[in-house]
């Protein structure tokens, strides 16, 4: 492990699991895998030697009769949705541990998992740089995004992640700030104001889903892919100039600016789950300040995909 204390780099990645299910014209699949390919290329060659992995989740995991604002996981394990692979996440519980413990005398109240359920939110961005689980050592670090009244404010995401940053300020080695999520979308995940009572349930109560209702969900979000590509008027539009002010001040790190935005106008303008970009405030409040530009990013608004997607790494300088 490299001796240096502190050191860490930032990768804001979207996450849609219509990719490799949706069919998507040519160039625009080979554009979107070109950007992932390269992007892996600088996670790899900066070789981190563990990763906060800031993610999401849809309703596999966490469940409206207990809805954290944030959690940590001292052990985590994938549920395999979509094209994810199931199976236990390489935790770090030490060091997930002390992070929890170092947030708590920081005036932050992160509930602690022993056992996180964790979906594609997560996975995806595992998968696509390291190929599946076998991963550096990870702390997941959920962010709730789809329920609320929990859905964290950008004033407190903002603060947890400066909290954060000065907890890694200690850590020997390199740390990946991984956060999965956004940019604006709103694909068909169900509320508590869904008329249907067996939804509601479905979204409360922690329960194993059926095969057969994991296939039902993929049809739906499928089916939802392509009435937004076909600009069905019931679906809510990509918004790619939210998505580009919100990247330019991720990478400028004018996240002051990002407070100024309310709740309601993220909802509004961006989609319900545009929320889940919150994970990039985090993870780059984190990073520090005094480094401008990315060393690469990417942005397409892919209909099919339900998923305004972006991607940016940022290599934090070594402390010296």
């Amino acid at each position: 492990m490299n001796a240096i204390r502190g050191a860490r780099a930032f990768l804001g990645m979207s996450h849609t699991p219509l990719l490799g299910l949706a069919t998507l014209d040519e160039p625009v699949e080979r554009e979107l895998l070109g950007a992932i390919a390269n992007v892996r290329e600088h996670v790899l060659q900066w070789a981190p030697d563990r990763i906060v992995l800031i993610g999401p989740d849809h309703y596999n995991g966490f469940f409206n009769e207990l809805m954290p604002a944030f959690c940590i996981g001292s052990e985590a394990a994938s549920v395999g949705d979509y094209l994810m692979p199931a199976g236990p996440l390489n935790v770090d519980a030490a060091i997930a541990l002390a992070i929890a413990d170092f947030l708590m005398d920081e005036g932050f109240d992160p509930a602690v998992s022993r056992r996180m359920r964790v979906d594609h939110g997560f996975v995806q961005p595992l998968q696509f740089v390291w190929g599946g689980l076998d991963t550096p050592p990870v702390i997941p670090l959920f962010i709730n995004a789809v329920a609320p009244p929990t859905i964290p404010r950008v004033r407190r995401c903002r603060r947890l992640g400066l909290a954060l940053g000065r907890f890694i300020d200690r850590l020997p080695g390199r740390t990946l700030l991984l956060a999965s999520g956004g940019l604006s979308h709103e694909p068909p995940v169900p509320t508590l104001a869904h008329p249907d009572p067996q939804v509601r349930e479905r979204i409360t109560i922690r329960a194993e889903q059926s095969d057969e209702m994991r296939r039902a969900k993929t049809a739906r979000v499928l089916a939802a892919g392509l009435a937004l590509a076909a600009g069905d008027a019931g679906m809510k539009p990509l918004n790619a100039a939210w998505d580009r002010r919100w990247m330019d001040a991720i990478e400028h790190g004018r996240l002051a600016e990002l407070e100024a935005l309310s709740e309601h106008s993220i909802s509004e303008e961006a989609g319900l789950s545009a929320h889940e970009s919150k994970t990039w405030l985090v993870g780059r409040a984190a990073l520090g300040e005094g480094i401008r530009g990315a060393r690469f990013r990417h942005y397409q608004a892919i209909d099919e995909l339900i998923a305004g997607y972006g991607l940016m790494f940022i290599d934090g300088a070594d402390p010296q």
